[in-house]
């Protein structure tokens, strides 16, 4: 004590100690000390020390994304503004001690067939360990609106031959599908004139991922339960492009698939 003060050091000391005897008074004595936030967030997943993972799709996977960005976790637009950035942000955030990788490579209005038409550039020489596709939309709403001739049956050859391709280059990737989806109420168009002809390409999408044993995210059923809980307007207001609730959604269930498959 200087001039009757305590002084920093002492001071520290002095609270340091009235702490403990207070939680001794207390019965606290054997709490343990409070985890880490990295103890906190961790997920244990048995990741590899290096994990490339790359979203392909179309409008809902590109989100906005800025293609001058192409970098891999580019947190300034290189990733979109959809599910990709909160699944990129929880798989880095919480496995520091792991070198992953995200790149988004979707692009708005694409079909099966555009992406094979850039394959090359934004999928082989990636060489993803892990490679989700979410593809079907724009196979189908084109049909209606740009004049598109594709059918159910040039979505699934397509699509087939997409990930031959995908596994005679890259046998040990792990393919994840998602589920083609739309939400109900998002338009009259898609009141009127989706269902049922749409559920042909969600069929078709399913049973590729079961031939090929892929893994598959359920996103119809996702928004579907969604609905039980707030409007179309809360979670995808144009029933094709979901908001940011409906991105966070979209998020933990793609989640929920990759954490089951890496355990």
């Amino acid at each position: 004590m200087q001039n009757g003060k305590l002084n920093f050091n002492n001071r520290r000391t002095f609270l340091k100690k009235t702490t403990l005897a207070s939680a001794g008074v207390l019965g606290l004595g054997n709490l343990q000390a409070e985890p880490s936030l990295y103890e906190k967030e961790k997920t244990n997943l048995k990741l590899p020390k290096d994990l490339t993972i790359l979203f392909q799709g179309d409008s809902i996977t590109d989100a906005g994304r800025k293609r001058d960005h192409y970098y891999a976790n580019d947190a300034w637009g290189g990733l979109g503004s959809g599910y990709v950035l909160p699944v990129a942000s929880e798989l880095l955030g919480k496995n520091p001690t792991s070198n992953i990788q995200c790149y988004n490579r979707g692009i708005s209005g694409h079909k099966v067939f555009q992406l094979a038409n850039r394959w090359e550039e934004d999928c082989l020489q990636i060489q993803p360990d892990v490679l989700s596709i979410l593809i079907g939309v724009n196979d189908f709403w084109h049909t209606l609106s740009h004049g598109y001739k594709g059918t159910a049956r040039s979505y699934e050859d397509d699509f087939r031959k997409l990930l031959d391709r995908t596994l005679k280059q890259l046998p040990d990737c792990k393919i994840i599908v998602c589920e083609p989806f739309v939400v109900k109420g998002g338009s009259a168009i898609v009141e009127k004139e989706w269902f049922p002809a749409f559920m042909a390409y969600q069929n078709i999408a399913r049973k590729i991922s079961s031939d090929y044993n892929t893994n598959w995210v359920p996103f119809q059923k996702t928004f579907d339960d969604a609905l039980e809980v707030a409007s179309v307007e809360y979670w995808c207001p144009d029933g094709v492009h979901p908001s940011l609730g409906g991105g966070y959604l979209m998020a933990e269930v793609w989640l929920d698939v990759f954490k089951k498959m890496m355990k």
